[in-house]
């Protein structure tokens, strides 16, 4: 039988290496889903998201002794905080001093064979959409980009990190009512832009 997160994230902060690889294993994918939509065009140009995962992962284990485990919501919205925090440090770092060009290495965006992508699908479905093609996902990353900064957030929370919304209430600074208007009209919005671009 598969041990709780509790059970692996206990057995983790002792320095069980399994239980390190099996809780860190659990989360990838939402991991590599939150950078892929949350990460932007100037950052995934300079890093990879697996890049970005594996850093996160890295300070996620330094950090493991000082987390108490309070339920896998609460879990999932630190993992999520260690994301963020990383997107706001490399943020920083390529927008604070000129990057010598000829020192940059610039980070293709061959989507083939990342599997962040199957795992996008099913958190994405919409009533009037029940799936979505890697076209498709494209297209969604597209419309998803053009949302407010708040609206995607509180979509990422909910649909990528699944979050309870008062978790995400909490996070945010609003009501679980304003959370919940945020989502549904965020991917409204991105559906109907999908639509547009269809008929286009």
């Amino acid at each position: 039988m598969d041990r709780s997160s509790q059970e692996l994230v206990a057995d983790a902060s002792r320095g069980d290496s399994v239980a390190i690889e099996e809780l860190l294993e659990r989360h990838l994918p939402m991991l590599r889903a939150y950078f892929r939509l949350k990460a932007g065009k100037k950052i995934l140009s300079h890093e990879s998201v697996s890049d970005l995962v594996q850093s996160v992962c890295l300070d996620v284990l330094g950090d493991l002794s000082q987390f108490e485990y309070r339920g896998e919501p609460q879990f999932r919205a630190w993992l999520v905080q260690h994301a963020w925090h990383k997107l706001m440090d490399r943020w920083k770092y390529w927008k604070r001093a000129k990057r010598d060009p000829d020192r940059v290495i610039a980070v293709g965006g061959d989507m083939e064979g990342d599997p962040s992508l199957e795992w996008l699908n099913p958190c994405l479905l919409t009533p009037s959409r029940e799936a979505l093609g890697r076209e498709e996902l494209e297209g969604f990353e597209k419309a998803f980009a053009l949302l407010p900064e708040d609206t995607k957030e509180a979509i990422l929370l909910r649909r990528i990190a699944q979050l309870p919304y008062a978790e995400i209430s909490s996070l945010l600074g609003k009501t679980e009512g304003a959370v919940r208007n945020l989502v549904s009209r965020g991917l409204a919005k991105v559906s109907l832009e999908m639509e547009f671009k269809e008929t286009e």
